[in-house]
């Protein structure tokens, strides 16, 4: 059982061996994967799918299966053994504070847009435990962001993917087409998901300087800088 799983463990990072060794299997890896992270995992299987490698209607319903109950799971978790966590990591507790703090005021916003904030998504599933959000909300707009999710990471893939194949066959250059293709997806994707993540992170930064204004205000002490 071992070594028919060794490999996937071995290239999980690696969608275009994933798709070719493994077949409709990697549909459930991407369920599986999605559940902790994968954004960039998600996007190179999208420009698998645009060429023809995988369904892409499988791959976003498999992604946002994935990352909706990942999320869930972190949350629960958070919910029930949120204390006994933080005493386990405590590391983590600054960034758990910081996001109950936003969860406070923008619970919506932040519930639809952490999962593109790097490093804060399975700690923000368990201080969303920890808060004193109903669950029933929680996995409502946990769904629609996991949809977002899912749509925006395989979309990209799959659209970037056939921009590239329309320019390729439009340029006669000394490079060939699959090497100058596969650098520039490679470049051009990484470079979206740093504007995704730096757009998000810099509203969270924006809101949170609101609120320390705001707060400040009200208590007449000026806010630290």
């Amino acid at each position: 059982m071992m070594h028919e799983i060794q490999p996937i463990i071995d290239h999980i990072g690696d969608p275009s061996y994933l798709a070719h060794h493994y077949g409709n299997l990697f549909y459930l890896i991407t369920f599986l994967w999605t559940a902790v992270e994968g954004e960039t995992f998600v996007i190179f299987a999208g420009l698998l799918a645009q060429k023809g490698y995988l369904n892409i209607a499988a791959l976003f319903a498999a992604a946002w299966l994935g990352s909706f109950c990942g999320d869930q799971i972190v949350f629960a978790l958070g919910r029930r053994y949120g204390l006994h966590i933080l005493e386990r990591f405590p590391k983590i507790k600054p960034g758990v504070e910081n996001a109950i703090g936003w969860l406070e005021h923008y619970a919506v916003i932040f519930i639809l847009s952490y999962r593109f904030m790097y490093g804060v998504r399975n700690v923000s599933g368990v201080a969303i435990g920890m808060s004193r959000l109903p669950w029933k909300k929680f996995a409502l707009w946990n769904c629609i962001a996991a949809f977002i999710w899912a749509f925006a990471f395989a979309g990209a893939g799959y659209i970037f993917g056939d921009f590239i194949s329309q320019l390729g066959r439009h340029k006669e250059e000394v490079v060939t087409y699959s090497v100058r293709e596969a650098m520039l997806s490679v470049l051009g994707l990484f470079a979206l998901i740093i504007v995704i993540k730096l757009g998000v992170i810099q509203f969270h930064r924006y809101r949170a300087d609101k609120n320390a204004r705001l707060e400040s205000a009200k208590s007449g002490v000026p806010p630290e800088l």
